[in-house]
C-alpha cells in the first residue's frame, strides 16, 4: 500500500484525522500494512502489546475467552476504526484477542513510532483520550445491558444499533445485510447461537422482523426499539 493512501486513510480515523496533512505523511512510512485471511488471530488475550491497528479493509472481532472457552464478543470493526491503542500505552498485555471476519487488511504502528507521535502532536493526547473514552462507555454499556436487559432485549438493541450503522431503507422496512454469523451475533449480545436463533424467530412471528437468510428485514423499529427498552 503507498504511503499516499495510508496517510489517507489516516486522515479517516477519529484518532489521526486532526492531525495536519505533513504529519500524516511523514508518519505513514512508518506504518506497516498486514493483511489476513478470513479466521486468521491478529493478536491473543494476554499477547504483549506492541502496535496498535487501523482496519484499512475487511472486518475484526474483538473478543474475551473464558477457561471453558465461553466467548463474548466486545466489538466489530470496520474500517477506519483504529484498536489495540490501550496495551500500547504501558505495553502492557492485550485484554481480548482480535480475529479477522473476513479478508482484512489492516495499518500496524509500532508503540515506539506512536510515543514519538504523541510527543510531538499535543492534539493527539486528546483524541487518545477520546478513544479511551468511548471505549470505557462501551465496557459499562455492555456490562448494564447484560444485568438489565434480558438477551431478546440485547438482541433487539443490537440489531437496532447495527441498523443505524449500515441498514439501508427499503419499502417495507429497514434491510439489514449481517456480514456476520448468528454465533458471532450469540458472542455480542451475551448467548448462545441457540437461544439467539429462537429469539431472531420470535421476533418474526411477532412481525418485528423477517429473516433471509444472512439478511434481516426489520419491519417494525419501534416495537423494536421498545423491546430494547429505548
Amino acid at each position: 500500500m503507498r504511503s499516499d493512501r495510508i496517510a489517507a486513510v489516516l486522515a479517516e480515523t477519529s484518532l489521526f484525522s486532526d492531525l495536519d496533512d505533513g504529519a500524516r505523511r511523514t508518519l505513514a512510512p512508518e506504518i506497516v500494512p498486514r493483511s489476513y485471511w478470513k479466521g486468521d488471530l491478529i493478536f491473543s488475550q494476554g499477547d504483549r502489546g506492541e502496535s496498535l491497528f487501523i482496519v484499512a479493509e475487511g472486518l475484526v472481532k474483538l473478543s474475551l475467552t473464558s477457561v471453558e472457552g465461553a466467548e463474548m464478543v466486545l466489538a466489530t470493526l470496520r474500517p477506519p476504526s483504529v484498536f489495540g491503542e490501550l496495551a500500547l500505552l504501558d505495553g502492557g498485555a492485550r485484554t481480548a484477542s482480535a480475529r479477522a471476519l473476513q479478508a482484512t487488511t489492516l495499518l500496524a504502528l509500532t508503540r515506539p513510532s506512536f510515543m514519538r507521535l504523541l510527543l510531538d502532536n499535543p492534539r493527539l493526547a486528546d483524541a487518545l483520550h477520546r478513544s479511551l473514552g468511548t471505549i470505557i462507555r462501551r465496557t459499562l454499556q455492555q456490562a448494564s445491558d447484560l444485568v438489565f436487559l434480558d438477551l431478546p432485549g440485547r438482541l433487539a438493541k443490537l440489531l437496532l444499533a447495527l441498523a443505524q450503522e449500515e441498514g439501508k431503507e427499503i419499502e417495507g422496512g429497514v434491510r439489514l445485510d449481517l456480514d456476520v454469523t448468528q454465533t458471532t451475533l450469540a458472542g455480542m449480545v451475551g448467548g448462545s447461537r441457540p437461544s439467539v436463533n429462537q429469539a431472531l424467530r420470535a421476533f418474526q412471528e411477532r412481525g418485528l422482523l423477517e429473516l433471509r437468510g444472512r439478511e434481516i428485514l426489520i419491519r417494525d423499529i419501534e416495537r423494536l426499539r421498545r423491546r430494547a427498552e429505548l
